[in-house]
C-alpha cells in the first residue's frame, strides 16, 4: 500500500475518532441522553473499505448494525445530520428517532438498523439478491452467533451475490468473550457455506491484500479489532488496550499528526455549533 493511499485512510479514521470522542465527551456532559455505541478502536475497517470502493468506483449498499458511527463517516455521511441524531434533533440524519444504532442515510445507501441483532445480515442479503448490487454487512463477532445470519450466509453463497460480509470481532459480546460464548470461529462457517473467508486484523494492508476479491465473488472477512469504550456509555473498558489508530499514527509521523490536528479544531466546532443551534 503505498503511503497517499494510507495516508488517505487514514485521515477518515481520524475523522472518525475525534467525532467519537466528542460524543464521549457530550455523554458524559450529559447532552446526549439516549444509548450511544462508538466505533473507536474499529474505525481503520470501515476507513480502509470505504477508500478501498471509492478506488474502485464502486458505490455499494451498506447495512450497518450499532457501532456503526464510523460506518457512516467513512463513507461520506453527512457530519452535522449525525451530530443532530445524536442529539435528538428533527434535523437528524433519521429525523431524531433512530439514535446511535439506528443510522440511515439515502445520500451514501446506508440503511438503518431495526435494533434485532444480527437483522441486517438477512435484509442486507434479500437486497443484494433482488438488487444484484454490490452489498457491505457490517455485523459484531456476537450478531454473527444469531441463526438468521447463519441462514443468509447460506443463501449469499448458494446465489453467488456480489456481497461482502464484515465481522467487526472486538472478542466481546457486552462484556462476554468469544471462548466462553463458543467453539468455533466465523472464517470455519463462512468457508463450510463455500464461501470466501478469512480472519485478519485491522490492519489497512492486510484489508486491502483481499480487495481483489471484493464484490466478485460472495465472502466473508472476520476482522479482528479493539473496542475502546465500554458496549454502550462514555467509559473505557480498560487503560491498556491496543489501539491501531495510535499504532498508525505512529507509523505515519508527521503527516499524520498534521491531518489529525486538523481533523480534531473541525469536529469540534461541528459539534459546538450544533449545541448552541
Amino acid at each position: 500500500m503505498n503511503k497517499n493511499f494510507r495516508l488517505e485512510i487514514f485521515n477518515k479514521a481520524s475523522l472518525c475518532r475525534n467525532f467519537e470522542e466528542e460524543v464521549i465527551l457530550n455523554v458524559n456532559n450529559k447532552n446526549i441522553k439516549t444509548p450511544v455505541y462508538v466505533s473507536a478502536g474499529q474505525e481503520f475497517i470501515a476507513s480502509s473499505i470505504s477508500s478501498i470502493c471509492k478506488k474502485k468506483k464502486i458505490k455499494p449498499l451498506i447495512f450497518g448494525q450499532h457501532r456503526c458511527h464510523s460506518t457512516y463517516l467513512a463513507f461520506g455521511g453527512n457530519i452535522t445530520e449525525l451530530i443532530d441524531e445524536l442529539l435528538g434533533k428533527e434535523t437528524g440524519c433519521t429525523k431524531g428517532k433512530g439514535g446511535s444504532a439506528s443510522i440511515n442515510s439515502k445520500a451514501i445507501n446506508m440503511y438503518g438498523h431495526d435494533g434485532f441483532m444480527g437483522s441486517n445480515a438477512c435484509i442486507g442479503v434479500g437486497a443484494c439478491f433482488s438488487s444484484k448490487k454490490p452489498t457491505i454487512i457490517f455485523i459484531g463477532d456476537a450478531a454473527a452467533e444469531e441463526d438468521y445470519v447463519l441462514g443468509a450466509l447460506g443463501w449469499a453463497a448458494h446465489k453467488k451475490l456480489p456481497i461482502l460480509f464484515i465481522v467487526e470481532d472486538n472478542d466481546l459480546s457486552i462484556l462476554t468473550k468469544k471462548n466462553i460464548r463458543r467453539n468455533w470461529n466465523m472464517r470455519d462457517v463462512a468457508r463450510s457455506f463455500k464461501l470466501e473467508g478469512h480472519d485478519i486484523k485491522d490492519n489497512p494492508t492486510e484489508i486491502e491484500k483481499y480487495s481483489k476479491l471484493f464484490f466478485k465473488k460472495p465472502m466473508l472477512l472476520n476482522i479482528n479489532t479493539t473496542r475502546i469504550y465500554w458496549h454502550a456509555g462514555g467509559g473505557k473498558d480498560k487503560d491498556k488496550t491496543f489501539d491501531r489508530f495510535k499504532n498508525e499514527k505512529k507509523i505515519l509521523g508527521a503527516e499524520a499528526i498534521k491531518i489529525d490536528e486538523y481533523n480534531k479544531v473541525y469536529i469540534k466546532k461541528l459539534w459546538k455549533s450544533q449545541l448552541e443551534k
